[in-house]
């Protein structure tokens, strides 16, 4: 039994179809009001923040996804997140499952320095303070032995269907209602995106590779960074419209801050697109070779054909990977 915990998210909705077609018909998703992804999923509905409920989740699980998100409301990371992560490390080594975490890289330095797995936290602000915390829990516990399991990792989302993020909510969506897409501070730094169903699929291969656990992964993604006027010119090109868009000041995300309470909550965050973001990932495709990372034309060309990407997610908040 492989478990998806958050599974109705776009990770965890994907990481379903991945793991039927490439390792398991054998999988339970669990969120508050699961959903079936395959025909074949056991479905059970489950508080993560209530340990008994947790140990039911895990309960006959060989490996475990968490790929569960909180809004982007910064009090309630505070208060659930290292709740929810120590329930469900509890509840993974108490049933003998390995636990795979899906992260994101809010603890690092909003800086250009490239991002390995060998970097050093240095969250800037409570959000990533959480995030430092609750990964260094599973870190040590790890280390203490109490858990197999490993850290995924992975830089800023776009993708189709329910996928949230900055990129989604401010460029995608816009372009495809023939609005303007917005840029936050600067249009020519370099972004490392990943296209959320080669993150998916990358999680689910490393759940399913013994010897990939006890240690963090960074996920694969396109190493030709594009800046966003460069993003923005792909997709335009690639869905035939105009790519107009503005870039988002910083006195006029601090007016919008005080009116707004998802822009006041994403407000650390905003600093990062200032500076270049380089996430490698040349440990995960070192060891699999084989896997085809999805270029950005292959990805926005698929957005588009499918007509998945949805409409509303400008009104979903700001979320990166959670």
């Amino acid at each position: 039994m492989q478990t998806i915990l958050g599974a109705n998210g776009q990770i965890g909705r994907e990481l379903a179809v991945s793991l039927k077609q490439d390792f398991t018909p054998d999988i339970r998703l669990v969120s508050r009001n699961p959903q079936p992804v395959n025909q074949t999923d056991q479905l059970l509905s489950a508080d993560l923040l209530d340990p008994k409920a947790a140990q039911r989740a895990v309960e006959g699980s060989d490996i475990v996804y968490l790929t569960a998100g909180l809004p982007m409301d910064t009090q309630r990371w505070i208060t659930q997140w290292p709740v929810l992560m120590r329930n469900v490390i509890e509840a993974c080594a108490q049933q003998g499952a390995k636990l795979v975490f899906f992260d994101n890289t809010y603890m690092y330095p909003q800086s250009s320095a490239p991002q390995t797995e060998a970097t050093v936290f240095q969250p800037d602000g409570p959000k990533g303070q959480v995030r430092a915390l609750i990964a260094t829990e599973l870190n040590d516990a790890i280390v203490q032995g109490r858990v197999e399991a490993m850290i995924c990792r992975a830089p800023e989302f776009y993708g189709p269907g329910k996928t949230q993020s900055i990129t989604n909510s401010t460029i995608l969506s816009p372009l495809m209602q023939g609005q303007k897409a917005r840029v936050f501070l600067r249009d020519d730094t370099l972004r490392s995106l990943i296209y959320t169903p080669d993150a998916s699929r990358a999680m689910a291969l490393l759940g399913n590779t013994p010897d990939a656990f006890q240690q963090t992964w960074h996920l694969p993604c396109d190493d030709n960074r594009l800046t966003y006027r460069q993003f923005i010119a792909l997709a335009a090109d690639i869905m035939g419209v105009e790519g107009r868009y503005n870039v988002v000041k910083h006195w006029q995300l601090r007016l919008a801050g005080l009116f707004n309470r998802t822009v006041r909550d994403a407000a650390e965050l905003l600093p990062r697109y200032g500076e270049d973001n380089i996430f490698i990932s040349d440990k995960f495709k070192a060891r699999f070779p084989e896997f085809q990372v999805t270029t950005f034309r292959e990805g926005l060309t698929t957005i588009l054909q499918e007509g998945t990407l949805q409409k509303d997610t400008q009104q979903k908040g700001t979320g990166h990977a959670w």
